[in-house]
């Protein structure tokens, strides 16, 4: 079977210490990897070298979600403790979460503030569908937010393994975030300070689209063939101002991250609708078919992410590119350093 195929294609061995705990401080002195497929040639610079690298009359696209705070400590009846994690609204009052500890359908949570869940349904992937209470008052998802940002926590990535801390609040979060709705960060939009982002909008055309991150992304490929993969769905928007820079076949886009540019390519191959459920799994068989640049994170091993990298350069490049990232001591994940693939 071809290598393009197989999840194994895209392990690789990571050292711990690699793994970034905290961001690089100032956001923009993140170290950023350059690499332009036209020559084939890597260079080494820092984030806040970007804008000398955008290709002119380019437009930028970024994702302008907002990420709430997921995370929520709570009790059963019972007093056992338990730890709950908003994965995504599916209706106005049905929330997908996680939860770690022993629930069944019925079993009811109670939070800080007078906050309650209550057990709705057992889902075969492991996750659970609730319903979240103010006193008696059932909730609608935006009337939750509010709360949770008061009682929540941060719902960093597990592998940052630590608590979440008062400056995660706003380092975990872009300096454009606006639709409260992500559970996980678009993190390569993480590196930009409001100046530099006010900076190059001002020399760039540039819109916005929103896609609220789940905490699917981070779901590692199980399955041995990567297209038997079950690809998480996540509520997407594209803006007016978007839609007309996308619909222009004559100009070329840098996307802002993979969550921008799944974002993209689902509203590109998929009629063009500017509002819905985007689930779009691109891979080296699966090529992206609007986006010309992109900008991100490195990611973690045998992931849909990973997987989106290698459309853009293939597989044995994206393995290169990783291994000379690792010889560099660049940072990995979603506090890490940043690619930008011309």
């Amino acid at each position: 079977m071809n290598k393009e195929l197989l999840t194994q294609s895209y392990d690789f061995n990571l050292p711990d210490e690699l793994i970034a705990k905290f961001p690089a401080s100032p956001r923009d002195h993140a170290k950023l990897l350059v690499y332009n497929r036209k020559i084939d040639e890597i260079t080494h610079a820092h984030f806040y070298d970007l804008e000398k690298f955008i290709p002119k009359n380019c437009a930028l696209i970024f994702n302008d979600t907002k990420v709430i705070k997921a995370r929520l400590f709570g009790k059963k009846e019972s007093g056992g403790k338990l730890e709950l994690l908003i994965n995504r609204p599916l209706d106005a009052y049905t929330i997908n979460v996680y939860i770690r500890g022993k629930v069944k359908i019925s079993t009811k949570i109670f939070f800080d503030d007078e906050l309650s869940a209550q057990v709705t349904k057992l889902d075969e992937d492991g996750s659970r569908e609730v319903e979240f209470f103010h006193k008696t008052h059932k909730l609608r998802f935006e009337e939750l937010l509010p709360i949770i940002d008061k009682i929540g926590h941060v719902p960093l990535p597990p592998y940052i393994d630590r608590s979440d801390d008062k400056s995660d609040e706003s380092e975990y979060q872009s300096v454009f975030a606006k639709q409260e709705g992500a559970v996980a960060a678009p993190t390569a939009s993480l590196h930009f300070t409001p100046k530099q982002h006010a900076q190059i909008c001002k020399n760039f055309q540039h819109a916005y689209v929103t896609l609220h991150v789940g905490s699917g992304t981070f779901k590692p490929v199980d399955a041995k063939v990567i297209t038997d993969h079950p690809m998480h769905s996540e509520y997407y928007s594209i803006s007016d101002d978007a839609k007309s820079i996308l619909d222009d076949a004559k100009v070329s886009i840098l996307s802002i991250g993979t969550t921008s540019t799944r974002t993209i390519e689902f509203y590109d191959k998929h009629g063009k609708i500017q509002t819905g459920e985007a689930n779009l799994f691109l891979h080296p068989q699966n090529k992206p078919s609007r986006v010309n640049h992109l900008l991100t994170n490195f990611h973690l091993p045998k992931s849909t992410l990973l997987m989106l990298v290698a459309s853009f350069v293939g597989v044995d490049k994206t393995q290169e590119l990783y291994k000379i990232a690792i010889q560099n001591n660049y940072r990995f994940y979603s506090y890490g350093d940043a690619m930008l693939i011309l």
